[in-house]
């Protein structure tokens, strides 16, 4: 199988072009180089951004791509059209962020309603991504990701969590604790993925866990035993978080307070991927081996220059600690 992964390098782009090297794969990457090179794949370099920047892959075929563009979605369709003709089939690792979260909620499924194709954003770009596909005359599949968790994290969320872990001392906990999560390890969508692409699969598919395939109480136990168990959980409710003036999901990683953004994160209709061969790890899997890569690296994780940066100020999380 010849893969071709469009990025290749960083976070999901890596777990992809990492697992097709293990399966013995003929592996090329395409990105700018600026990052370590993932060993067993060929290289090639070119900027999708610059005139010309596709250059790189003339003159050569593929069994499958895989993109993993996430901004806007232009080079999808530039490289779909490049690549028409000379790949078999093509996957574009999309996001459940394309359903419209005010007509949806829990238990959206593919069919569910989509954002307007002008939406200004992040899930207007995946929707424009998706579309522009339609460039490529064979099957392609859409990879619609949630929340992706797993070692070369490089938006912070876990790691955030595993360094204020591994600090010990009383810990703020966001509850309640059996507060359902449903994300995808980097490495199981890349499995999911690849066997997509042998399979020649087309189409939409939610490719996260099972809705509480952990919980807040389970991923952070898990974080605090694996750095030591130094820390001390101290469970607050979202109404003290609210009190606090503390923000869900950026100050507070990965958390959701109970309620429709929540239901509409975490409780996704994954039967068409799980009936496809979507295997999830255990969360303490997750948790221990992002741990391992990112002790490795002195708890400096990689943080990508367009998203912000996540996680509770000190004095945010004392004061809540002083109010228990």
């Amino acid at each position: 199988m010849r893969i071709l992964v469009l990025g290749g390098s960083g976070f999901v782009g890596r777990a992809i072009a990492d697992d097709a090297v293990a399966r013995g794969f003929d592996v090329t990457v395409f990105n700018r180089g600026r990052r370590d090179p993932v060993p067993g794949a060929s290289l090639l370099v070119g900027d999708r951004l610059a005139p010309g920047g596709l250059a790189a892959l003339d003159g050569a075929a593929w069994d499958a791509v895989v993109d993993t563009w996430s901004a806007a979605a232009e080079p999808v369709g530039a490289a779909a059209r490049a690549l028409a003709g000379r790949a078999g089939h093509y996957t574009y690792i999309s996001s459940r962020s394309v359903y419209d979260a005010d007509r949806t909620g829990a238990g959206q499924a593919e069919d569910a309603p989509l954002v307007a194709l002008d939406d200004p954003g992040y899930a207007g770009d995946k929707l424009r991504g998706e579309r522009a596909t339609a460039a490529f005359p064979g099957p392609v599949l859409l990879a619609r990701a949630g929340l992706i968790l797993g070692p070369r994290e490089d938006i912070g969320r876990l790691p955030w969590w595993l360094n204020r872990l591994a600090r010990g001392g009383p810990t703020v906990a966001p509850g309640p604790r059996e507060l359902p999560l449903q994300y995808v390890d980097a490495r199981d969508l890349a499995a999911f993925v690849l066997d997509a692409a042998v399979a020649g699969l087309g189409g939409a598919y939610n490719v996260v866990s099972t809705p509480g395939h952990a919980t807040m109480g389970s991923l952070l136990d898990a974080a605090t035993a694996v750095t030591g168990g130094r820390a001390s959980l101290r469970w607050v409710t979202p109404e003290t978080v609210a009190d606090a003036g503390v923000e869900a999901w950026t100050e507070l990683p990965i958390w959701l307070p109970p309620g429709p953004l929540h239901a509409f994160l975490h409780q996704g209709d994954v039967s068409k991927a799980l009936a496809a061969g979507l295997r999830c790890r255990p969360v303490q899997e997750t948790v221990a081996d992002t741990w391992a890569w990112l002790s490795a690296l002195g708890g400096l994780a990689p943080q990508r220059a367009d998203r912000p940066r996540v996680g509770l100020p000190a004095e945010a999380e004392a004061k809540i600690l002083a109010s228990l």
